[in-house]
């Protein structure tokens, strides 16, 4: 893939631009190996790789520039907005939509957020493209006081974009390097935005986590329902179930699934998702996982468990708890194989039969890895 804004040195976001994109993976599954190379006997199947470029379903874009100039992309060392509205990686609908925001920040007059000086309103707009079309826009600002004028001009908008089913400003207010703050403020009657995979619609609301690769999420959830209908569990807990991706496409109406999250706001997305497909024998709670894994497994262990942890993994105590339950199966997808690698140490009865890398990041040296363990 090329990039004139990484060939300018504009954005060196992509740090792999630029290489022959099969050396990509092959590095990508070189380096994952390395990692679990404890596991000889594991089976690699296949990596899963993804189109090169205008991949990405959700643009998180920093605002610089003025009313009257806004840039939408990153901040430059010195803190000057650098526009990125031409990225490659992002999906076309993105692009073409990024424009009309553009004109809707000097319509609207929301001065961008000066982080230097430490004044104007509009630090971040998140863009989000379902595989439908649809588009979920959101204003992170400083404060209310733009508010009124952005619902003011939100008609205008929603003629520049009749895609755009879903809008809404998080509000935050502290000056330090966290995107979103706690407020969520709706400005449109859909409050979530509906994200098809597969042969399940999810439902994606303003504060919840799905892939940024929408074709190598399907094929994460497939690999997932392959490895489960093998190992054909009675029950089955999703741990850090997020809009329940994993838990919708693993309920078959016969076995037992619940899905288990930390965040409200996913786990009624979750819910309301099992309801449009009129699935059975599915359930989710807001909790955190980790400590109702460690606190259940205990007194009760499902057939199968599915984990989907942050960067950090999993961790040593709830590890250790997968270790001494009775779960037969544990499907592990990471974003980090490094506390891949750790987390399995701490299990050893649950042995890697099989694993995969899929390339959800190209251009980076990111990649996600979905393992398959079996107790001995």
């Amino acid at each position: 893939m090329h990039c004139a804004y990484f060939d300018a040195g504009a954005c060196r976001s992509c740090s792999l631009m630029g290489s022959e994109y099969a050396s990509q993976v092959s590095e990508k599954e070189h380096h994952c190996r390395s990692l679990l190379s404890a596991y000889p006997d594991v089976q690699w199947l296949e990596p899963v790789t993804s189109v090169e470029s205008e991949f990405r379903n959700k643009a998180k874009m920093v605002v610089g520039g003025s009313i009257h100039a806004p840039t939408l992309g990153i901040l430059a060392r010195d803190r000057s907005g650098v526009d990125l509205r031409e990225c490659g990686v992002l999906q076309p609908g993105i692009r073409a939509a990024l424009p009309a925001v553009s004109r809707f920040i000097t319509a609207a007059r929301v001065a961008p957020y000066d982080v230097a000086a430490r004044h104007g309103e509009l630090k971040y707009v998140l863009l989000t493209e379902s595989a439908s079309g649809g588009l979920m826009l959101r204003f992170v600002l400083r404060s209310r006081e733009a508010v009124s004028r952005i619902r003011k001009h939100l008609p205008d908008l929603q003629r520049a974009l009749p895609r755009l089913d879903v809008c809404s400003i998080n509000l935050q207010p502290e000056h330090k390097a966290v995107i979103e703050g706690e407020h969520e403020i709706a400005l449109t009657s859909a409050r979530s935005l509906m994200m098809p995979v597969g042969d399940i619609a999810l439902r994606l609301g303003a504060r919840s986590f799905f892939q940024t690769n929408t074709a190598v999420a399907e094929r994460m959830y497939a690999q997932a329902r392959e490895w489960c209908d093998a190992a054909a569990p009675r029950s089955v807990w999703d741990l850090y179930c997020g809009v329940g991706g994993f838990a919708l496409h693993l309920a078959d109406g016969s076995r037992d699934v619940m899905g288990i999250e930390v965040s409200a706001e996913a786990i009624e997305s979750a819910r309301t998702s099992a309801r449009d497909a009129a699935l059975e024998n599915v359930r989710f709670t807001a909790t955190d996982a980790a400590d109702f894994a460690v606190d259940q497994l205990s007194e009760q262990s499902p057939d199968l468990v599915v984990v989907n942890p942050p960067r950090r993994g999993i961790g040593t105590e709830l590890a250790r708890a997968l270790e001494r339950s009775t779960v037969r199966t544990v499907i592990y997808s990471s974003c980090n194989a490094v506390s891949l690698a750790k987390d399995l140490q701490a299990m050893p009865s649950l042995v890697p039969k099989q694993a995969r890398v899929l390339d959800m990041f190209p251009q980076t040296r990111h990649y996600e890895t979905m393992v398959l363990l079996q107790r001995r």
